[in-house]
């Protein structure tokens, strides 16, 4: 934001201007820091045309609604214990903030404590005990304490002992259960009643396998219902645990069927990845697919903090060899980060000759490639130690969500150059994903996306992709940064492909801070008011239900 004062010769004008600038001096010193951190969050109302759907799925979305709010019950009590907590904190500023954050610990800013009394956020949340040791994480003889869908509890003797979701969070899985059952018979869709089938003996089981499969078989349904314990970035200890989250979406119909001729060309993409063969020996699967929805709910894991604006799911990766992935590109949300905060960034700390570069179909399209990235390169390391997943344990998620981050601007340009994309240029991409990584960094260190980003924005600026003119402001060479882009993808792809734990984690310790002239920048974006990120009006009264 920038002031504009004016000047006159009129005393009473002064005195005026005076009266005025002192009072909202005033005003901007009573607002408390709690107030300010809350309104680093944009509020943003989650809509959508809903005309199209039939009597049915309207009342489906209503479902889909209940049962996504359970989801988000079940986070809180994953990401930190009871939610009752909260009600101790009397401050109505900290305590929105802590809504926001799924607990008393600010997710943007290195998870660090806002809140006296609380402490520091236990690195495994609430998966485990908090006064677990990995020593006795270890000596532990239980097969399935790794599993993405147990937690650890002590018995009555203080033995660690695994308990699975179903039998943890009983109450909950059986009503989520109920509410399918619900669901099942409102499906006019054969590949949505078949996925929310078998979902919803996933729910029963702990096994996902099947209900992810039928999922990627969903190909016509105008709704799609994400749900269940997915991502596993909440488990900061050892990167095992999955934690629950919905999205309640609906397709836009338009917009998919002009991205839907990129699938096939995924096995031709893997082939020109800038990197040694061994590490692109894999076929990308043949099924996956790629769609535009407007969101219309978030709840749990996905709501934390920052805001996913787009899905790369199942995570599976037996799921992905077999049948590839599903992406969907999250528009309306995506518009709302372009609008409110990545277009202001950029105004204030690119270089003018350059702004002209900063366009939301150039976002649009790197963050809808970041999706399809994720399923390039390979699931499974070229020297024996297993999985990529595996081997590079707890900085798998910053290393994979670097890949794609790189890859898909990699895809970007590429398809630029074979005229598959039209509309934007290669230096549009470029500019657009050095505005969108200094808006991803603000992230901190917290977060893989955030790591991620800062281990990226280094890499560049070492390779002199861009420098700073003498206001401070970014000038990219974008020759350089071309170079830069394919030197980053490959060493990604070979640490990725060796399983080189060692390298994943000097690097990232190394590399993946923030340093003094970005910091700089970023405070200069901090000061100007520039939100963080979103938050949503969402629910039943937005939507007209």
């Amino acid at each position: 934001m920038k002031k504009l004062f004016l000047t006159t010769l009129a005393l009473c004008c002064v005195a005026f201007v005076s009266c005025g600038k002192k009072g909202a001096e005033s005003q901007a010193e009573s607002k408390s820091e709690m107030q300010t951190k809350v309104e680093e969050f944009a509020t943003v109302r989650l809509s959508a045309n809903l005309d199209k759907l039939s009597a049915k799925e309207k009342e489906l979305v209503g479902v889909f609604l209940d049962i996504a709010q359970i989801m988000d019950d079940l986070y809180w009590l994953q990401a930190y214990g009871n939610k009752a907590d909260m009600d101790t904190i009397s401050d109505k500023f900290t305590k929105e903030f802590a809504m926001i954050n799924y607990g008393p610990w600010e997710r943007l800013n290195d998870m660090k404590p806002f809140v006296n009394g609380f402490g520091e956020k236990p690195l495994g949340a609430n998966f485990y005990p908090k006064d677990m040791t990995k020593e006795e994480f270890d000596a532990l003889k239980d097969k399935n304490k790794s599993s993405l869908y147990t937690v650890l509890r002590r018995d009555e003797s203080g033995k660690l002992v695994v308990k699975w979701y179903r039998e943890e969070y009983k109450e909950q899985i059986d009503k989520v259960c109920e509410l399918l059952d619900k669901a099942i018979g409102l499906a006019e869709d054969a590949g949505l009643k078949k996925y929310l089938q078998e979902r919803k003996k996933a729910f029963q089981t702990d096994d996902y396998f099947a209900s992810d499969m039928a999922w990627m078989d969903m190909k016509d349904s105008r709704l799609d219902f994400v749900v269940g314990p997915i991502e596993n970035y909440e488990d900061r200890l050892f990167g095992a645990k999955a934690a629950y989250e919905a999205f309640v979406l609906v397709k836009d119909e338009v917009e998919s069927s002009k991205l839907a001729k990129f699938t096939a060309m995924l096995p031709e993409l893997q082939k020109g990845l800038p990197c040694d063969e061994r590490f692109k020996k894999e076929v990308p699967g043949a099924e996956s697919d790629l769609n535009v929805y407007d969101v219309i709910f978030y709840a749990g894991d996905c709501n934390a903090g920052s805001k996913t604006i787009a899905i790369n799911l199942p995570n599976d990766e037996r799921v992905q060899l077999k049948k590839g992935a599903r992406r969907l590109q999250l528009k309306n949300a995506m518009k709302a980060k372009f609008d409110k905060i990545l277009q202001p960034i950029a105004d204030n700390v690119m270089c003018k000759e350059q702004l002209k570069n900063v366009k939301f179909d150039a976002f649009f399209y790197n963050v809808t490639f970041h999706e399809v990235a994720h399923g390039l390169g390979i699931k499974n390391t070229v020297n024996g130690k297993g999985n990529v997943r595996e081997a590079l344990a707890n900085y798998y998620s910053s290393w994979e969500e670097a890949k794609a981050d790189i890859l898909g601007l990699y895809m970007v340009c590429s398809l630029i150059d074979k005229g598959e994309i039209s509309g934007i240029t290669k230096d549009d991409a470029m500019a657009t994903f050095i505005a969108g990584i200094l808006r991803s960094v603000r992230f901190g260190a917290a977060s893989a996306h955030g790591v991620a980003n800062m281990m990226c924005f280094n890499f560049l600026e070492d390779h002199k992709a861009f420098t700073q003119n003498a206001e401070g402001l970014y000038v990219i060479n974008f020759d350089n940064a071309k170079k830069a882009m394919d030197a980053w993808a490959a060493k990604i792809l070979e640490v990725e492909g060796l399983g080189d734990l060692a390298e994943a984690k000097a690097y990232s310790e190394k590399n993946g801070q923030i340093r003094p002239a970005l910091q700089k920048s970023l405070d200069k974006i901090n000061s100007l008011g520039i939100p963080k990120d979103i938050r949503y009006e969402q629910g039943r009264k937005v939507l007209g239900l």
